[in-house]
């Protein structure tokens, strides 16, 4: 069971993220320039922790309140639904963290201020930054957090104080004044709306039941094959498991190797889609037939009933 749903998982990420390699690439790589860094710079994160920290206490005041109009007025979210906001909003994997990719960081003068964009970027240093400051400032305050917006429902001034002041210390004095040798950061770099949107996709499928294994694949790693390195050690798989196992190879193949005949690519990647969703087809078949054949071996007979 485990095996098969992790194929069919597989096989969803991949056809989800087809719509995303359809995409041009990013402008930088198009260029042939340097790919921006992608690492958080920890030196950063005094200068921004107060006001990461803010920007904390007002998102989970804003999905709570988010939470709250859908219910009926005489009902409250219920605070493993609270928790569960304060858990995620520091981790980019998850949707409650979203609002950290329509931040900039921008220097200015010897400090360095998050100045909101209108739409989603792309995900370099600047971004894992905040996710690390963001982290630093919850720690381990989450539940404490999330217990007292359920039990006092505080307006976002209050909130600010509770998380900033009274329990992470994270505005309790001034940030310190910004290097004059700093390296500035990458500049703001909007994501095209439909990867923005496919990769909202992909974070909402990370709390489904049975889709614990769903990797996220960027371009380069379909490009060169640096994925499910980890699958297909099983000496036990059949010959159409293999065949699942080799589907996101034989993807990556099939962009590699265009061919001097330049094949348009959607048809291509539709092709190798709809052959693997046979595959997968006639696999779960099989897989039905072997489960009805094990059950009715347990079923118990006449005489052994009698026996009993």
């Amino acid at each position: 069971m485990a095996r098969g749903s992790g194929a069919v998982v597989v096989a969803v990420a991949v056809v989800a993220l087809a719509g995303l390699l359809l995409q041009a690439p990013p402008a930088a790589e198009a260029a042939g320039q340097k790919k921006p860094a992608t690492a958080a710079r920890r030196e950063d994160v005094p200068y921004i922790r107060c006001q990461v920290c803010e920007r904390i206490a007002r998102e989970i005041s804003a999905q709570v309140a988010a939470k709250q109009q859908a219910l009926p007025p005489s009902k409250k979210v219920p605070e493993i639904e609270i928790i569960d906001i304060a858990e995620n909003v520091c981790n980019l994997k998850k949707q409650e963290a979203d609002w950290m990719l329509r931040i900039d960081i921008v220097e200015k003068g010897d400090k360095l201020e998050l100045v909101d964009q209108d739409e989603e970027g792309h995900c370099n240093s600047e971004c894992k930054t905040i996710e690390r400051a963001c982290q630093e400032v919850m720690g381990y305050a989450d539940t404490d957090v999330a217990e007292f917006v359920y039990t006092n429902k505080p307006s976002v001034d209050q909130l600010i104080k509770f998380v900033c002041k009274d329990i992470t210390k994270a505005c309790a004095a001034a940030p310190p004044p910004v290097p004059k040798a700093r390296v500035p950061g990458e500049p703001f770099a909007a994501k095209p709306s439909k990867d923005a949107e496919m990769e909202k996709i992909m974070r909402s499928m990370e709390g489904i039941p049975g889709a614990p294994n769903m990797k996220m694949y960027s371009r380069d790693d379909l490009m060169k094959n640096n994925f499910g390195a980890d699958e297909g050690n099983d000496d036990d798989d059949d010959d159409d498991e293999d065949e699942e196992d080799n589907f996101p190879k034989n993807l990556g193949k099939v962009l590699k190797n265009k061919g001097p005949q330049k094949k348009d690519l959607k048809q291509q990647v539709v092709k190798q889609i709809q052959d693997t969703g046979k595959k997968l087809k006639g696999h779960v078949s099989k897989v039905s037939k072997v489960v009805k054949k094990w059950w009715q071996g347990k079923k118990p007979t006449k005489s052994s009933k009698t026996e009993l």
